[in-house]
């Protein structure tokens, strides 16, 4: 590339880093807004189930990712599909939200969340989708839920932090000398977004500057190129955590593994994973190195749930579950066989 040529390229990037990218391809409009956190609803053309679907995206990515680009879009292939769509998204934390634990989410914005959507769409039953850590906390959400749920699809969900992926030696410190983490984070109060990314990136750091090679490869393809864009903004953008979330994470989950044990309590009740009946789909890939199949498979000998599917996919944690536009077959069918039709 010459220098000309280089010249341009980094000034088309720079107009890029000033982009946002936050409002989706997908109409949408607010029903419920609670602190910073807004609740989505995305209104099917033609609706053809009775069954809406309610998605819970992770604590430490905005999720933005699932309606990015046009044909690559989960909730645009939901809603083509005929199912209304709600989610619930968090917003950014800030200092005074210092002392929020997983308890305020589930009960104050999920359940909450839950209750709003129900009220507003007037159906009897709902589907919960929960992503990565969303998935825990749609399952722990699951287990003490009075609202009714029909379907429940974890996809990349960690529920078993028995064997660490990483930090190993940090683990065991923490557990075996019983190691107290808390000061750091209740000096800093909220864990800025630049922790979070940092601590991403010592997990994936191998394999971190393959996207700069095919952007390099690709930089003369404009959709590539745009969309390359995109997918790094999201990538980047990681959301702060309250340190009263990261001490629980750290406590419950890290040290104690309380979820998969059926320890885990939410306002001082069992949040067990047995209390779980909802029709369960489990979705995990082959190479995912935030979250390996032996945190998120354990989960189905857990579970109350008769009716309970497992599929492994190919690919990293940030797999799509969109395939040409179009919902893929194996959650295509599994939602069809379980979601009431609209006609019905």
């Amino acid at each position: 590339m010459d220098d000309m040529k280089l010249g341009a390229w980094k000034k088309k990037m720079m107009h890029y880093n000033e982009t946002p990218f936050k409002d989706g391809v997908t109409a949408r409009q607010s029903i419920w807004r609670k602190n910073k956190a807004t609740l989505w609803y995305y209104q099917a053309p033609v609706r053809k189930y009775n069954v809406p679907i309610f998605i819970i995206y992770s604590l430490i990515n905005q999720p933005f990712i699932l309606d990015m680009i046009s044909g690559g879009s989960t909730i645009e292939a939901l809603v083509k599909k005929g199912f209304d769509v709600y989610m619930i998204d968090f917003g950014k934390p800030g200092l005074e939200d210092r002392d929020m634990t997983l308890d305020n989410f589930i009960t104050e914005y999920i359940q909450r969340g839950v209750k709003e959507a129900i009220k507003h769409s007037g159906a009897k039953e709902m589907t919960i989708f929960g992503y990565c850590l969303g998935g825990t906390l749609a399952a722990m959400y699951a287990s003490i839920a009075k609202e009714p749920i029909k379907n429940l699809v974890l996809f990349v969900t960690p529920v078993d932090f028995n064997t660490p992926s990483y930090f190993d030696k940090w683990v065991k410190v923490l557990r075996e000398d019983n190691w107290d983490s808390s000061r750091y984070m209740d000096e800093l109060g909220i864990i800025p977004a630049s922790h979070v990314e940092a601590g991403i990136r010592m997990v994936t750091s191998p394999i971190y500057f393959t996207p700069y090679l095919s952007l390099l490869l690709n930089r003369d393809n404009k959709a590539y190129v745009d969309k390359w864009h995109k997918f790094n903004t999201w990538t980047k953008g990681h959301i702060p955590l309250t340190s009263g979330v990261a001490k629980q994470i750290i406590e419950d989950f890290t040290k104690d593994n309380k979820l998969i044990k059926n320890e885990s309590k939410i306002n001082g009740e069992g949040a067990m994973l047995s209390n779980i009946n909802a029709n369960l789909l489990v979705v995990g890939t082959e190479g995912d190195r935030l979250v390996p199949l032996d945190h998120i498979l354990p989960v189905m000998d857990k579970v109350g749930s008769v009716d309970k599917t497992s599929h492994i996919l190919t690919g990293g944690h940030t797999g799509t579950s969109v395939e040409n536009g179009r919902l893929p077959g194996y959650l295509d069918n599994w939602l069809h066989e379980r979601s009431e039709p609209a006609d019905s």
